[in-house]
């Protein structure tokens, strides 16, 4: 088993003005009261995940600089550009959109952006060649096992409201009485599969009879959805399904073989747990 320490050290008295002081040390690398909770918060998970999620962390990043794995600047910024792309977002919309969806700023954005992008390479760099695509056999097992998780409404009827100005459509969503003729309003009847993925989780994650969060129209202004109704539900086709299916699998399977390895790595790791966060 990796060694934990957990008895309280004296220098701890002398962090005690740190911000969130010192919470963990794996290999000689610190994760803070501060970065658990933060993390906790970002993720939304509880504080044995976040710490665990962090320890994960640091592992990678040694193994990263152990097998000299690099990610470059532009790498970073072409995974978030297509992504911005596919959400019909210009760059500096999709920075604002993750601010409101999920509290990140640019710069922390990018370093979770880097951070996928690295794990993807060692994960390429440790197991590429153990994982094979999943059977016919396997995705059929999957879907009948998981038809509910392919449950979904067939279509939004929204109130898109409009402006170019954040604050007044805040006042709007605040106050669905306020009037202001700078801001438009146009009801559509969005068909499930005809709206993009991200679009989707949006509308589904919001409550009957209320406004989805402010995010940007992708035309230098805001806008957010009043949804009047959510039509009838319908399951996905077997056939439409495949390759997200696939991708389902093959994730699960190199999820599997990372955390395999970093189990491993852990149990031998210098892992000193220091204190808990409250």
């Amino acid at each position: 088993m990796y060694r934990f320490l957990l008895s309280m050290v004296c220098v701890l008295s002398l962090n005690a003005e740190m911000v969130g002081g010192v919470a963990v040390v794996v290999k000689d690398k610190a994760i803070t009261l501060y970065d658990i909770k933060k993390e906790m918060r970002t993720s939304k998970v509880s504080m044995e995940m976040a710490t665990n999620a962090l320890i994960r962390q640091k592992l990678e990043e040694a193994e990263v600089n152990e097998r000299r794995i690099k990610v470059s600047n532009s790498e970073v910024y072409d995974d978030i550009k297509d992504t911005a792309k596919r959400n019909k977002m210009s760059v500096n919309d999709f920075y604002e959109a993750a601010l409101n969806a999920n509290g990140l700023n640019s710069t922390e954005l990018k370093a979770k952006v880097k951070q996928r992008l690295l794990s993807k390479k060692l994960y390429m760099a440790i197991a590429y060649s153990q994982v094979s695509e999943p059977s016919e056999a396997e995705i059929k097992e999957y879907y009948e096992l998981n038809k509910t998780k392919f449950l979904h409404p067939s279509a939004f009827t929204a109130v898109i409201y409009q402006a170019k100005d954040k604050s007044m459509l805040q006042t709007k969503v605040d106050n669905p009485m306020f009037y202001s003729p700078e801001i438009t309003a146009n009801e559509q009847v969005l068909p499930y599969d005809r709206i993009s993925p991200e679009l989707s989780k949006l509308l589904e994650s919001t409550a009957l009879n209320s406004f989805t969060p402010i995010v940007p129209d992708g035309q230098g202004g805001y806008m957010s959805f009043y949804i009047k109704k959510v039509h009838s539900a319908s399951d996905g086709n077997i056939d439409g399904l495949k390759n997200q299916i696939t991708n389902i699998l093959m994730s699960q399977k190199r999820e599997q073989v990372l955390s395999n390895y970093f189990a491993r790595l852990r149990d031998n790791a210098d892992i000193k747990m220091i204190r808990k966060a409250n």
